[in-house]
């Protein structure tokens, strides 16, 4: 027996120096290539330590957000929003203790001004049912005001659909297909769809690019089709298409789309069509026509002219080439692929824009007419309800319903590698994300950001979140001090009605 255990002690250590020296002979080859490679400084003047740079830039950022970063201080949201948002969805207790640390003086912050007679819980009525398109063949009308924002089926993954589409129906908010066109996987839910035609027209094009009226006519056959937006421009990056890496188009991607199976998908910076706001309102009557739902468009906004000629030629050719609704998208806004140049530097953000829009159509005189939804960054009630303020008739988040799923800022939705299964066509990643578990939390997210932004309106005294208006709100100037919001943009709303 002392035999044995002797020959396997001595195999072990012969084992060991084995992987000792191939640990040291892996660690001589390392050295080598280091020192005698001219591409990486860093490398070259520390070999194989210096490789632990990469290392770290990998995971620092996954430090940072759990053990470094304070609730308020990252970006693009922080903790205390993400926060917010997971314990929304989850239908927990989102009350917390000692004291706010959201920094009320920072320049920017919104303000709600309270009353001292809030409205009493009795007193509070069901958000008023709004109609989209009341001159359409088929109008819209739904008494939600915060919906799911636009997400390609490719850019986000099949599961990831399923839950958003059964959760708009449990919530009973309508779901943006994105640029990506119409999958099965929208549809299986039952809920409301919003159609969007994106540049490259996906879903609803000829081969060479063009808009196809039959397939189109196929696509608002379907009753829960309800609307459809042509996407000018989005928040994260205007003035270029959508971008969706090879690896994730797959054939049943190919297949809605009308693109080759495994190339990218990259669509053209603009609609090759619509090139002045004469050929926007062409298309938008189109395509009402065609399809006989209401239609829209949506832009991240940066010049303003453009805008008020669009508005004031529609006034003059009437209401069958009125938008029947303009979506704001936010310079902040997100996307999983984009130039980090659009990303950062170009385009209005929200908080800017909305009023200007808003003021835009009153001025026009179209502003009974035309509906105006906010996007960009709007995942808590304080955003929700300001944008309400502004002059928003709804509200819709991507990001936010993305964090109902389970998303935890992993910044990895261009790698096909999310570890939660939302932006990744991985079999093995999507296991992680059961549909019927996160279409609940989709709709406890959804209806809890509406209670509590009807919570911000009985503060403020009105008895329903569409009745806010901008003297419900005050912003944080750099002085400290804060300014009402319609005296920053001073364009007197109608008051609310009795």
């Amino acid at each position: 027996m002392m035999d044995f255990v002797s020959e396997v002690l001595a195999l072990l250590v012969y084992l060991f120096v084995f992987a000792v020296g191939l640990g040291v002979l892996a660690l001589l080859v390392v050295y080598v290539v280091d020192v005698t490679q001219t591409e990486h400084a860093i490398r070259r003047n520390y070999p194989v330590i210096g490789r632990f740079r990469y290392v770290f830039e990998e995971i620092g950022e996954f430090f940072r957000q759990y053990f470094f970063a304070m609730d308020r201080e990252e970006m693009p949201f922080n903790r205390a929003e993400r926060s917010w948002a997971y314990r929304a969805a989850k239908g927990i207790d989102n009350t917390v203790a000692f004291g706010s640390t959201h920094d009320l003086k920072r320049t920017g912050t919104v303000v709600f001004v309270n009353t001292p007679w809030p409205t009493l819980d009795q007193d509070a009525v069901s958000t008023a049912p709004v109609t989209i398109g009341p001159d359409c063949k088929t109008a819209y009308t739904t008494d939600r005001v915060f919906h799911i924002s636009a997400m390609s089926f490719g850019a986000i993954s099949r599961p990831a659909v399923l839950a958003l589409s059964r959760g708009a129906k449990m919530a009973g908010c309508w779901l943006n297909t994105g640029e990506g066109g119409l999958s099965d996987y929208h549809l299986e839910g039952g809920g409301d769809i919003v159609y969007q035609i994106g540049t490259a027209k996906y879903g609803v094009r000829t081969p060479d690019g063009q808009l196809d009226p039959e397939r189109l006519r196929a696509v608002a056959a379907h009753e829960q089709v309800r609307m459809f937006e042509l996407k000018l421009s989005q928040g994260a990056k205007p003035g270029k298409g959508g971008i969706l890496p090879g690896a994730k188009v797959t054939e049943k991607i190919a297949a809605i789309r009308g693109i080759p199976v495994g190339e990218d998908s990259i669509s053209p910076n603009r609609h090759p069509d619509i090139g002045s706001a004469n050929d926007l309102l062409d298309m938008i009557a189109r395509v009402r026509e065609v399809t006989g739902k209401p239609v829209g468009f949506k832009s991240v906004m940066g010049a303003f002219g453009w805008l008020e000629d669009l508005l004031w030629e529609a006034r003059s050719r009437g209401t069958e080439y009125t938008p029947d609704f303009i979506t704001v998208d936010s310079g902040d806004g997100g996307t999983g692929a984009a130039p980090m140049t659009l990303m950062d530097s170009v385009g209005l953000p929200v908080r800017e824009s909305l009023p200007l829009v808003v003021d835009a159509l009153h001025k026009s005189g179209l502003r009974d007419r035309v509906r105006v939804i906010a996007s960009g960054k709007l995942i808590n009630p304080e955003g929700v309800a300001w944008a309400l303020c502004a002059g928003a008739d709804f509200v819709v988040s991507a990001r936010g319903f993305m964090f109902a799923l389970g998303c935890i800022q992993a910044m990895k939705c261009n790698q096909n590698t999310c570890p939660t299964g939302i932006t990744t066509h991985d079999k093995k990643l999507q296991r992680g994300l059961d549909p019927t578990i996160k279409a609940n939390r989709v709709m406890h997210y959804q209806q809890n950001m509406e209670k509590e932004v009807g919570v911000i309106a009985h503060s403020c005294g009105v008895r329903e979140p569409r009745r806010l208006r901008r003297n419900h709100c005050r912003i944080v100037l750099p002085n400290g001090r804060t300014q009402p919001l319609d005296e920053i943009f001073p364009y007197r709303q109608a008051p609310p009605a009795a």
